[in-house]
Parts: structure tokens; sequence; C-alpha cells
């Protein structure tokens, strides 16, 4: 990290925040990560995350508190990124990490952060951008494991602040939406239906979507609600993928299954002497990971719970990059972020027992889907 640097590059985050209409910040709870950083505690920062640029709102949330955050992140950022975005990555604070093995680098570079700077860490526990922030997807326990490691062996105090982002629209964007909408239904060679609601349309296109996949890999279209549905096929396409692996079927979460099924192949595809057709094979059993977690990234009844504008807008972000193939989704429209801080919690020295990674993975991620609720009731109590 170079903070002068990142002092110096923050007019860019900002233009950067303008052009995906991020006109206002409210963050709140900021006491609280300022008395941490006052009192010289290890911090790790653990945010939802819910959409694109919620790094660059963190950087510029740094400059509020005048010290610049470190952040751990995916192999697969510095791998897309050129040389000199590589480097600029590393001047602000960013370091990659392998999340399909056990980074034992990345684990070192986290703990000696808790442990001895005065920058805070952040990590999403997340792991992947699911676009529906009102709620949180399971945690990962990587960021439970690095604190309490980390509190083991630092002699300071380590704690962990959860937070919470969250986007409004200052103006309604249905034009927009509705426009995509258009793009979707012709996408599946259907006649635009703009006299309909817009959460009838997103649920017209997801049946239609996941009608074509259940036939893709079923053989036939299935009947029962969307959760049943989505939850069916992504097991049928693991199931199918463990056998082949001769691994019995998992009882995890889908992502920890995900995540074992590609270290499998991924150690197959380490073989030198694969031929061509084993290597489009393990190819193929890839692609099939990444469509289920596709399909887990779409709870079902998301929209239908609370039918809220932001709520729709997530879901067309998410069908552009599925469906439409949109390397980002559109920007519809001027919008207010809310970066909420909850209070920090201290790890303990003593480690625990056997759950206590489990322990606190569920406690940061409650904490931060409490700041997500606060964030909505707040909103609500305010008319907007």
């Amino acid at each position: 990290m170079t903070p002068w640097l990142v002092r110096w590059m923050r007019p860019l985050i900002q233009r950067d925040l303008k052009r995906q209409r991020i006109d206002h910040l409210d963050i709140q709870g900021l006491d609280h990560l300022r008395g941490a950083i006052d009192d010289g505690v290890g911090i790790l920062i653990t945010p939802n995350h819910s959409f694109h640029y919620d790094s660059y709102v963190l950087i510029e949330t740094s400059h509020r508190v005048h010290l610049p955050f470190h952040f751990m992140t995916a192999w697969q950022v510095f791998q897309l990124s050129t040389p000199f975005q590589r480097w600029m990555l590393q001047r602000h604070g960013c370091f990659s990490v392998d999340r399909e093995s056990s980074d034992t680098r990345a684990l070192k570079r986290s703990i000696e952060i808790l442990s001895e700077s005065r920058h805070p860490l952040v990590i999403f526990p997340e792991g992947d951008i699911y676009h529906h922030s009102d709620r949180v997807s399971p945690f990962r326990d990587g960021a439970a494991a690095i604190a309490l490691s980390a509190s083991k062996r630092a002699s300071r105090k380590v704690v962990v602040i959860p937070c919470s982002l969250k986007c409004f629209y200052l103006n309604d964007p249905t034009p927009s939406l509705n426009e995509t909408l258009n793009r979707l239904e012709q996408s599946l060679h259907w006649r635009p239906r703009p006299n309909l609601p817009l959460d009838a349309r997103v649920y017209r296109i997801a049946e239609g979507l996941l009608t074509l996949k259940e036939m893709e890999y079923m053989g036939q279209s299935h009947r029962g609600g969307l959760v049943e549905r989505i939850g069916g096929l992504a097991n049928y396409v693991l199931d199918r993928l463990e056998d082949k692996q001769g691994r019995p079927r998992g009882i995890e979460s889908i992502p920890e299954r995900v995540r074992d099924a590609r270290r499998s192949i991924i150690q197959q595809m380490d073989e030198s002497d694969l031929n061509d057709e084993q290597t489009e094979t393990l190819n193929a059993d890839m692609e099939d990971l990444f469509f289920v977690i596709q399909l887990y990234s779409y709870p079902g009844d998301y929209v239908s719970e609370k039918p809220v504008i932001e709520r729709v807008a997530e879901t067309l972000d998410k069908f552009e990059e599925d469906v439409l193939k949109a390397d980002y989704p559109g920007v519809r429209g001027p919008r207010r972020v809310v970066v909420r801080f909850g209070m920090p919690l201290e790890i303990p020295k003593e480690r625990g027992g056997r759950g206590a990674i489990a322990e606190w993975t569920r406690r940061i991620e409650n904490e931060v889907q409490a700041g997500l609720d606060v964030i909505n009731a707040s909103q609500k109590e305010a008319g907007c």
C-alpha cells in the first residue's frame, strides 16, 4: 500500500463513482470505526457484497477516516487486469487470494495486517456479488477463521466491524428497467409486454429461462414454485458431478459443494497427460459449476416477497450479466449508497472449540444482516 498515492487518486475514484451514478454516500456508525482506529486494535471490516463498485465506495469511505484500507481480492480480478491496473490495485492495498485452494500466502498476509498494521482489512465474506442486497448470502468461513487466528497470535486486540451496504435510487428508474425487460423478452424471441407490471415481467422471464435450463439438463420442465425448481436443478447438476467424481453427494451448502467439486476438477486439470477430450469434459464440468452458482444467486422469491424498485433492479442487473452477457449492468439513474458500520466485535484470544469458526461466521453474518434491516427500516420511516 502507498497511502499518499491512495490520497492522490481520490478524484479518480470519485469520478468512477459519478460515472456509476453513485451521487451520494450516507455513512452511518463511522464513530465505531474511528474509535477502533484510535484504540490501535487490529480491524477486520466485513461488508456484504451486493453491487459492483462497492469497493470504490469503501475506498471513498476510508478517506473520511484518513486511513486507507487493505482489501482481500479474488485472484481473478488481478488476472483480468492490465499490468498497470495490477500495480495500482496493490498500491491501494489490494492483495490476491485463491479461494479454491488453501492460499497460505493470503492467509499469512491477512494475519500480519490484523496483528500489526494500523490500516483496517476488508474481506467480503459472501465471496461473490449476488445482487440481492436485502439478504446476505451465507458467509464463507474464511473471514472468521482469519480473525480468530490473528487474535490468537497478535499482541493487541482484534475486532470485527460488521459493515452493511445498500443502494437506493434517487429517481424512478422504471423507464430504464422497462427497456432492459424489452431486450430480455426479445432475447427469448418473445414480444415485449410493457403493459404488465415490472415484477410480473420479471417472473415471466425467470419462468421461461428456468424451463429452458431444465430442458437442457433434465430433459423436461418441472412443476412447482421457482424456489423449489431452482434448488432442484442446482442439486441435480451437483449430484451428477459428484457421482462422476466418485465423491459422496454433499450435505453442505451449495457454495461449499461447488467449491469442493471445483477443487477436484482443478486437480485433474493439473495432470499433464490429459487428452483433448478429457480437457473438454473438465471444462464443461467447470461451466456446469458456474451455472450452479448462477442458479444459487437467484433466491426465487426475492422480488415477490417485497416488489420494491431496488429488488426488481437488482434482479435485472443479474439478468443483464447472465442472459445478455453484459460485463456490468446498465446504469439506471442516480443512486444513494448507505454504508453502516456496526459495533466492533472483539475476537477472543482463545480460539474456542471446534465450532468456533462456524459460530463466529454466523454471528458476523447476522450482524451484517441486522445492519441492512436497520437501513431499510430507516428508509421506510423516512417515507422514501
